[in-house]
Formats: structure tokens, C-alpha cells, sequence
């Protein structure tokens, strides 16, 4: 058996559930133990014990990691790390939009999620060795997007630049600029949702609901870039504040659900008739944050395969659309 740990959580490892934590850290410790020395308060974060298997993590906390037996719970995670096929090192590497001695900047492919979890198999986190060149460490994920969310996507090549990344992905210093079809068309053609949110638990698994009295704020900006008479809208979203899934929470509850998103909007979130693909039609189209070698930086991600062929369906023309941060958001 080891003994006790305490182990700082990483700026790597910032916002990262508790029990996906352990589950990249100590992959042979299984859930129902996970949550048997929750239960018996044998875990703690910053000395306090938890039985939250979904508390976020922030970096520099503390976790206190119980005794656990050394060939079983406390194997090393480089043993179930994702063995790369030279197929996936070669499709990683296509996915690179601009890469410098700081940053590595990916159009993540939607369907993909970006970390590991229960049942994920393949993510980003587990390819980015195909990344790693000559530089002593892979790089390293300083944001996320949702597994079905494809476009732009920061990672950073050194501990420095992650650190100083990390920074400005708390502040204002980043914006982002999204694109979507959504089912409908808004009350007003561009606007403001001021809608708080929070988390609720279910058999069906966790979901954000709007929660005016116990939710977080959340703000999300948008305009109509196109629209397919009264069915379709293109709309180009900024979010102002980063909550989970807060886009397409925020489209769903002004009526206009984000095309292919059932989890949120149901059956209303499809276009009957219509010969378009039934996945989820939210791209992260665009980013400007402070480089870490200094200055601001801006990119552009293409729209996905599944995105352009609804485009041509729908008759928006990608290329008429404005650039993105035209303006500061208020």
C-alpha cells in the first residue's frame, strides 16, 4: 500500500472534475472505490472532504490522495495513456491551424472529446504527443470544447506560455466568436441573453438549465449573419461569460435551439425534410487572446465537412460573412 499523498492540481488540470482527476491520474482506481472513500470523507480538497464526484478542480488546490494499493488503484497513468496509431499522429497534425515556439493552435474535428473520461477512448489530451517535436513535454490544453463543438482550440507548448494563457482565459483579454444554424428565427436580429445558469443532476446524466435564483451569470452575445426564410438562422455568438454548455442552453431558452442539439432541444432542434447531417451545428469559428511571445493574436478556423454541406443546403455563403470582434462587446 502507498501511503498518503497530497498533490497540487496543475494549471493543466484546472476545471477538471474531481473524479475525471483521479480517473487520469490513477486509471486502475475504479468509480465504485473512487466513490467508496468519498463516501468515508478519505479524500479531501484543500483539507475540506468532499463526496462530489463532480467538483471542479482549480489549480493550485490541494488533493488529498488516500492510501491505495500500489498494483491495483495506484497504477501509473502512463500505462493506460492512448497508444497512437501513425494514422491518428497524421490526423492531429492535419488539424493544425498555426503552431510557434508558444502556442499550437488546433480546428478540432467535431464528435471528439478533448479529455479523457469513463468510456472515452480517444481524445485530444491523448494525441497531443504527435505534437510534441522537439520540445521537452507535450504541449498542453490551457481551454475546452464540448466533444461535439468543433473549431478552435489553444494549446500551449511550455509550462511558461500555459501559465500566462491560463491568465488571460479568466479575464476579458479572450474573446471568442462562435458559429451556428439554429432551428427558428430570433425575436430581434442580434442581442444580448442575460440568462444565469447552473447544473442539475439526473438518471439521464447532468444538464444546465436556466436558474435565475441559485444559477451563475452568464452572458452571451449574438447577430444574424443569414437566414433560410423562417427556418434556419446562421448566427455568429460571442459568449461573454464560460459557462458549460452555455450556448446552446441560452439558444434553446429564447426558442431557437442550435440545429442537431437534442439534448437541449429535443426533437425542435431538427429540421424535418431537411437533407442535412444530424449532428450539432456549433463551431468555434474564431479566437484573439494575448500571445505569450507578446501582442494579441487572431485565428480563423474553416467550417467542418458536416457544417459546409448544410451551408450549401441552406444557400449561406461563407465567405460573405464579416469578420469576427468587430466590435467590443458592452
Amino acid at each position: 500500500m502507498s501511503g498518503v499523498q497530497t498533490v497540487e492540481v496543475t494549471r493543466e488540470d484546472d476545471g477538471l472534475r474531481l473524479d475525471k482527476w483521479f480517473k487520469k491520474h490513477y486509471p486502475g482506481l475504479t468509480f465504485g472505490r473512487l466513490q467508496k472513500l468519498l463516501r468515508t470523507g478519505q479524500i479531501r480538497v484543500d483539507g475540506v472532504k468532499t463526496k462530489a464526484p463532480s467538483l471542479r478542480l482549480e489549480a493550485g488546490q490541494s488533493v488529498r490522495v488516500p492510501p491505495l494499493d500500489r498494483e491495483k488503484d495506484a497504477k501509473p497513468a502512463q500505462a493506460s495513456a492512448q497508444r497512437l496509431s501513425r494514422e491518428e499522429a497524421e490526423a492531429i497534425r492535419s488539424w493544425v491551424l498555426h503552431q510557434d515556439e508558444h502556442v499550437i493552435i488546433l480546428n478540432k474535428p467535431a464528435g471528439l472529446a478533448v479529455q479523457g473520461g469513463s468510456g472515452t477512448k480517444q481524445h485530444v489530451d491523448g494525441m497531443l504527443s504527435a505534437l510534441k517535436g522537439d520540445y521537452p513535454e507535450k504541449p498542453r490544453l490551457v481551454h475546452r470544447l464540448d466533444k461535439d463543438t468543433s473549431g478552435v482550440l489553444v494549446l500551449a507548448r511550455t509550462r511558461r506560455a500555459a501559465q500566462a494563457l491560463t491568465a488571460s482565459f479568466k479575464t476579458k483579454d479572450v474573446r471568442k466568436a462562435y458559429w451556428a444554424v439554429v432551428v427558428g428565427v430570433p425575436e430581434m436580429p442580434q442581442g444580448r441573453i442575460n440568462l444565469a445558469l447552473s447544473k442539475r443532476h439526473s438518471k439521464s446524466g447532468e444538464r444546465m438549465v436556466v436558474d435565475e435564483f441559485e444559477g451563475k451569470r452568464a452572458l452571451t452575445v449574438f447577430q444574424t449573419i443569414d437566414q433560410a426564410g423562417r427556418r434556419a438562422v446562421w448566427l455568429e455568438m460571442e459568449p461573454i461569460t464560460g459557462r458549460t454548455h452555455q450556448l446552446r442552453v441560452h439558444m434553446q431558452a429564447i426558442g431557437t435551439p442550435i440545429l442537431g442539439d437534442g439534448k437541449y432541444g429535443g426533437g425542435e432542434a431538427f429540421l424535418p425534410g431537411a437533407e442535412v447531417p444530424k449532428q450539432l451545428h456549433l463551431h468555434a469559428r474564431a479566437i484573439r487572446f494575448p500571445h505569450p511571445g507578446g501582442g494579441m493574436f487572431e485565428i480563423i478556423a474553416p467550417l467542418p465537412a458536416h457544417m459546409k454541406e448544410t451551408w450549401a443546403y441552406l444557400g449561406f455563403d461563407e465567405a460573405s460573412a464579416p469578420q469576427p470582434f468587430g466590435e467590443e462587446p458592452a
